[in-house]
């Protein structure tokens, strides 16, 4: 029995009639979803025999019906990422094998030269399928496997070609229930889902746990602060997962005010680290608190989670149920409390692996199963974690660790910058020097000479950039991520 698909099920009949999954275009109830599910099984078992099928849509009802319906027809979802380029999304559909995806009319140019069936939602007689669904008996659940692959989700290629993380259904069972008992969420939350769909925290969070607990949650398809402030007034949303940038996005918007975002009880923050100077002025304006998770989607995804009972500013909080972190040493040994290390995690929501990877696989993860993050860090007494860098990122000036996080933390704090990204450039006497990016804030002006004596005030001289270049704007993933690979190319150009 596939437990997923079980859970989904069980949750839609307990569900109330109140709680709608909805987009700007619809809304429908629990069970109502449960029966767009069903229809779109057919539909999958209908056009294709391939154990994988593709996903690409927005955030929206349709993609929540299609997924379960892939879930439900025995096969393994690969979302796909619309924001990839051509080059990628290739490479993605030829790893994964799809020969068939599932779509809407608007991305129809763009799947067009890849050699596989495209069924658009537009085209399918939904209407007389959802009446007809009525009258049908509800099929049970497919036989899976705990270990069989659920989803084939590809990493964003920040670092270079997307890998396919395989992640299991014991992985997804254990991080959607352990989630919930951390953050104790309930049917009475209401959901608003800006990440992406094809993102796994945006599947974890914002699909799987409201469908699995019967909550109300509303699909924003593409995010604006506006329009991300009308929709929580208007549907009175108290719970919702943001990057750091769009945060940042939302306080440059001259129209939110803290009424909007009165019903706002758990805002989270993920993906990238949330500045402290966000975090600041957001508490500021708003009156929320927005808490920093910290997850990735080789754990599927969620690691730790601060919660508004128990979180500390600056970390990540603690790990959820179930999961083990530790710092770790260039020895591989554990590392006491308060020293940085590279974070290790264990438990089962860590993925199978990569997919047809076996080396990539066997590096990331240890014989005894602790996936190496590639995250630098560190763990209180109380298991509080924090994040201070990515390993491949650290900075080695004559000999001393420099980490880019505590950088860019320090160039946040002057006034008129909005963003920084701080990487190494390689140098004939100290080894590696600093060189920081920065955005500038609406309006505001500053100096390479102020900002770098900003830093000097602030930090140890060797951690001072050598250079920093005001720019209009940095480059950034398809989820949002700044690219500091793109940056490192800018400097060798």
């Amino acid at each position: 029995m596939s437990v997923i698909v079980d859970r989904f099920l069980a949750a839609a009949d307990k569900a109330s009639r109140d709680a709608r999954v909805s987009d700007p275009l619809r809304a429908i109830s629990h069970r109502d979803l449960l029966r767009l599910a069903n229809v779109m099984r057919r539909q999958v078992l209908r056009q294709t025999d391939n154990p994988h099928v593709g996903l690409c849509m927005p955030s929206c009802v349709a993609f929540a019906g299609t997924f379960y319906g892939i879930l439900w027809a025995g096969r393994t979802v690969v979302p796909l990422n619309f924001l990839l380029g051509p080059t990628e999304l290739a490479a993605v559909v030829a790893d994964s094998g799809l020969d068939t995806i599932f779509s809407i009319r608007h991305f129809a140019e763009q799947l067009a030269p890849l050699p596989v069936k495209k069924i658009f939602i537009e085209d399918l007689p939904l209407k007389r399928e959802m009446i007809f669904e009525r009258l049908r008996i509800k099929p049970s659940p497919p036989r899976v496997r705990p270990d069989d692959t659920a989803i084939l989700l590809y990493t964003s290629g920040t670092s270079g070609v997307p890998k396919g993380v395989c992640q299991t259904h014991a992985n997804l069972v254990h991080n959607v229930e352990s989630s919930v008992a951390k953050a104790r969420l309930e049917a009475g939350h209401r959901f608003l889902g800006v990440l992406p769909l094809f993102h796994s925290f945006g599947i974890t969070a914002m699909m799987l746990v409201p469908t699995w607990i019967g909550a109300d949650v509303h699909y924003l398809p593409r995010f604006t602060p506006a329009g991300l402030f009308d929709a929580i007034r208007e549907r009175r949303s108290s719970v919702t997962m943001l990057i750091a940038s769009m945060y940042g996005a939302m306080l440059k918007s001259k129209r939110g005010k803290a009424e909007d975002l009165a019903s706002v009880t758990y805002a989270i923050s993920g993906g990238e680290a949330l500045p402290p100077q966000v975090h600041a002025e957001f508490l500021q304006r708003f009156k929320v608190d927005v808490l920093q998770g910290y997850g990735m989607t080789e754990a599927s995804p969620v690691v730790s989670l601060n919660v508004p009972w128990d979180h500390r500013t600056g970390t990540v909080g603690q790990a959820i149920p179930g999961l083990d972190v530790r710092a770790v040493d260039d020895k591989n040994t554990a590392l006491p409390a308060g020293r940085d290390g590279e974070l290790w995690v264990r438990g089962p929501s860590v993925m199978k692996g990569y997919y047809k990877k076996p080396d990539e696989t066997a590096a990331a993860i240890t014989p005894d199963g602790w996936y190496k993050t590639g995250d630098m860090g560190n763990l209180d007494p109380d298991g509080f974690i924090t994040i201070t860098g990515r390993k491949k990122e650290m900075i080695i000036v004559g000999g001393e660790n420099v980490y880019p996080r505590e950088i860019e933390n320090a160039l946040e704090q002057h006034a008129a910058v909005a963003e920084s990204a701080v990487i190494g450039r390689q140098d004939a006497s100290r080894g590696e020097v600093v060189v920081a990016f920065v955005t500038l804030r609406e309006g505001a002006s500053a100096t390479e000479t102020e900002l770098r004596e900003h830093c000097r005030e602030r930090l140890a001289g060797y951690k001072v950039p050598r250079q920093v270049i005001i720019a209009p704007d940095l480059p950034r993933g398809p989820t949002g991520k700044i690219l500091k690979r793109k940056l490192k190319e800018t400097l060798t150009a």
